[in-house]
């Protein structure tokens, strides 16, 4: 596999695409963030999460959520930045895949994720648009990534 050089503007289309496409999500999950119902509907991820689940004893339910919320508003508004600054570009590519790494893991970490139905092995699949996402942020960071 060898990494294709970009030379043209209508190159980037796909790209950008996938830049504003993950900022947006950000922003609008970040801003849900700030609100009592997401507050409550994260918190069970939250807490069953070994990297994560000692916030709750220095940070009300709300307070957690507003700090995950700004996190993700943050990398949002700096993916977006990055589009005319490389390096910015790059250090937000690794929160942002950061994030949803860790998005990710909540599938292994939140008891009743998976289930059977009809069979067939199910999830909640709100967390598997993350591995897209995921995909996008390797590229930010593959793409910007600074010459040594």
């Amino acid at each position: 596999m060898h990494a294709v050089e970009n030379n043209t503007k209508t190159d980037n289309i796909g790209y950008l695409t996938g830049v504003f496409g993950v900022a947006l999500v950000l922003i609008w999950i970040g801003v849900y963030k700030f609100t009592p119902t997401e507050a409550k509907l994260i918190q069970p991820l939250v807490e069953n999460h070994f990297a994560m689940n000692w916030l709750y004893d220095l940070f009300s339910i709300q307070a957690v959520s507003n700090l995950i919320g700004a996190a993700e508003i943050i990398v949002a508004l700096g993916l977006i930045v990055g589009i005319k600054k490389p390096k910015i570009a790059f250090y937000s590519g690794i929160a942002a895949a950061a994030i949803f790494i860790t998005t990710l893991s909540f599938l292994l970490t939140t008891p009743n994720t998976w289930k059977v139905s009809d069979g067939v092995l199910v999830t909640n699949f709100f967390l598997v648009k993350d591995i897209l996402f995921l995909a996008v942020s390797i590229s930010i960071i593959e793409r910007n990534k600074p010459s040594n």
